[in-house]
């Protein structure tokens, strides 16, 4: 090919490949490849194995049971809960990655610490009703077991999230103790030693707190959803749907992520598991066709972030948010659709530029399933997702939505041999449910604490009366100081213990400013997403990298520019009434200029649409994004048209020279 064919890519001919073939999965079970992993160099690996399997299903029946009655306390359902989990962290998460750690030696200390976790855990079970009769005077007894938990936790998330949330939270627990000898500005009268135990263990404004709470119930529920989905091969049949409508197009199987990753993350509603889950097919098919291994981890990684902001199920910290502000979960899912569809639609521009940019095609129509057949396998997969939506839109509590979601597609996949669950597949769901909440279930145990300490010491309004004072009435700047605060809680905090810090710490002073609860809340939701694809730490970048066999840095550079509508979109919706805060003209008027604003800002990063932008029309579109997002029709009126006129020269330039490259 001639250099100046290489200059002009939109006028290459499109790579095509064959449809990817995965490889083959492990044959041992689930629960053997995680006690392998971690107790393989002892003679405990395999009763440790049949343990993990029995606290996992033992964990899921208490889940479902729970669900179904709702008659347990609700510190007692949290309490045992994190019992379940703490066990399998100390059961499946070795204390380091050195070979060490997975001796015997440890092996008999993490056992240890499996006991205390549960004679820790049952303790306020078993004593309610004594310790209800000394509130506020508590016992000896009480301060060591409520010291002894924090320690537990905070090792627990030293092992499963890192050590970042743990100094965190240590720092928040010393931030109770020394306040009288901290400045004027961070001081408050302090708290002894016993008062913070006995706060963090034996009310629910600590580690058993609303944020556990949601973790233990909804967030559980719907995870176990995904898990049974995966399994049954709904997962599949979601992807292979997605690469049926977008798979021949150019730059098909990237687009084909995209889609997949909305179907799938509107139902996981984690951006890991979505990763994984889709990743594992896309990300080898993207670099097939041509994509960069790190542009295909990035576009993955970034797709799947969006899963958390798409419903009917987001992430947690959308549940979270639903307690926290007291709105119904169905009202917090409604006004996320229009966002959540705008992150996808930038998302899949920034796939499209990238393909015509490097001339990459899609799959060659004859190697793609058809969508009807796709369709005859996998149809009755729709039927409890549309229950579902059913459901929550109903106002149905979202655990109970939830558990009838689970039983519909349950009934509906042994209904068909293809889906058909073994008895070994069940405990797999189990196990792969109880896996995938560790993560969640302690950053909301320990953000529990977090919150605690800011409300016994008053922290969160003296930190919002200093952003307010520091912003004064200017919401761009607030929004900025929120952005960077998110940023920073995103090196060591997962995107749900992220949101309640930042929730509780920055939500009053937005609400100071004049947004309305809602829109205040989910512009920190949104940020709070960062995490997942920001370097130098992003847990969904590094794990694309992992499959697409690319450096985890560049993967989630990649994958960060692609997710530049986290820090866009909330920009929208502070300042339109872009989340249905207004008349179904002004909404309307407000997708529409701000997908112009992001189609401009797509365009200006890459410097490419149809053809390669001239310096003008780049500026133009720079200056259209800032115009759209400012407060007035007017600018975004002039912005539109920057953005309209800047796609007429390019669709111009590009028919004037598509015949010279015929």
């Amino acid at each position: 090919m001639s250099k100046s064919a290489r200059s002009l890519p939109d006028a290459e001919k499109p790579k095509q490949v064959e449809a990817n073939v995965p490889e083959p999965p492990d044959p041992r079970p689930l629960w053997q490849r995680l006690a392998a992993d971690r107790w393989g160099e002892t003679a405990l690996a395999r009763p440790a194995g049949v343990v993990v399997l029995a606290v996992a299903v033992l964990l899921g029946a208490f889940q479902l049971y729970t669900a179904l009655f709702l008659s347990l306390n609700s510190y007692h359902q949290r309490v045992v809960h994190l019992m379940f989990v703490l066990v399998l962290v100390f059961m499946l998460k070795p204390a380091a990655k050195r070979r060490w750690a997975r001796r015997l030696p440890m092996a008999i200390a993490d056992l240890v610490l499996v006991a205390v976790a549960v004679a820790v855990s049952l303790y306020p079970v078993v004593e309610y009703d004594s310790i209800l009769l000394r509130i506020g005077d508590p016992s000896d007894l009480d301060v060591a077991m409520g010291t002894v938990m924090v320690l537990l936790l905070l090792e627990a998330c030293r092992r499963t999230i890192g050590l970042f949330m743990s100094v965190l939270v240590a720092v928040f627990l010393a931030y109770a103790w020394i306040g009288p000898l901290l400045p004027d500005f961070l001081a408050h009268r302090g708290y002894t030693f016993q008062r913070i135990s006995y706060h963090s263990f034996l009310f629910q404004e600590g580690i058993y707190g609303l944020a556990l709470g949601v973790a233990a119930t909804f967030v559980f529920m719907f995870i176990f959803f995904g898990a049974l989905l995966e399994k049954t091969g709904g997962g599949n049949f979601f992807i292979d749907l997605a690469n049926c409508l977008t798979g021949k197009y150019r730059g098909g199987p990237a687009k084909g992520a995209v889609v997949g990753s909305a179907f799938m993350g509107s139902i996981s509603g984690s951006a890991i598991a979505n990763t994984v889950t889709t990743g594992a097919f896309t990300i080898p098919m993207m670099k097939r066709v041509g994509y960069k291994a790190h542009d295909a981890g990035g576009v993955e990684a970034a797709a799947s972030t969006g899963g958390q902001l798409l419903p009917p199920i987001m992430g947690a910290g959308a549940f979270v948010m639903a307690e926290m502000i007291g709105v119904p979960y169905a009202e917090i899912a409604l006004v996320a659709i229009i966002p959540a569809l705008m992150y996808f639609a930038v998302v899949f521009l920034f796939v499209d530029i990238l393909a015509r940019k490097q001339g990459i095609g899609g799959i060659p129509a004859g190697s793609l399933p058809r969508a009807r057949t796709i369709l005859a396998q996998g149809f009755h997969f729709l039927a409890p997702f549309a229950l579902l939506v059913y459901l929550l839109f109903q106002y149905v509590a979202p655990i109970k939505a939830g558990l009838w979601a689970v039983v519909a597609l349950f009934v509906v996949a042994m209904l068909r041999r293809s889906s058909r669950l073994s008895l070994r597949d069940l405990a797999e769901v189990f196990v792969l449910a109880a896996r995938n909440t560790l993560t969640v279930s302690v950053a909301t145990a320990a953000a529990g604490i977090v919150v605690g300490m800011v409300g016994l010491t008053g922290l969160g309004l003296r930190f919002s009366g200093m952003m307010v004072d520091f912003a004064g009435e200017n919401l761009l700047l607030m929004l900025l100081m929120i952005a960077l605060a998110s940023l920073v809680l995103g090196l060591g905090l997962p995107v749900t213990a992220s949101y309640v810090v930042l929730a509780v710490l920055a939500g009053p002073a937005l609400l100071d400013l004049g947004l309305p609860i809602i829109v205040a809340h989910m512009i920190i939701y949104w940020l709070s997403q960062d995490s997942n694809v920001t370097p130098p730490v992003a847990l969904a970048g590094f794990t694309a990298a992992g499959i697409a066999g690319a450096s985890p840095m560049r993967t989630s550079f990649s994958a960060w520019k692609f997710a530049k509508g986290l820090y866009l979109i909330p920009l929208l919706m502070a300042y339109s009434p872009l989340l249905l805060n207004g008349s179904p003209a002004e909404v309307a008027l407000a997708v529409v200029t701000g997908m112009g604003g992001l189609f401009a800002f797509a365009v200006a990063l890459e410097g490419y649409w149809l053809t390669r932008t001239t310096l003008v029309e780049r500026v133009a579109m720079v200056a259209a994004m800032a115009l759209i997002v400012a407060p007035r029709f007017v600018f975004d009126a002039i912005g539109l048209a920057l953005v309209l006129a800047v796609a007429g020269v390019q669709l111009w330039r590009h028919r004037t020279a598509e015949p010279a490259h015929r």
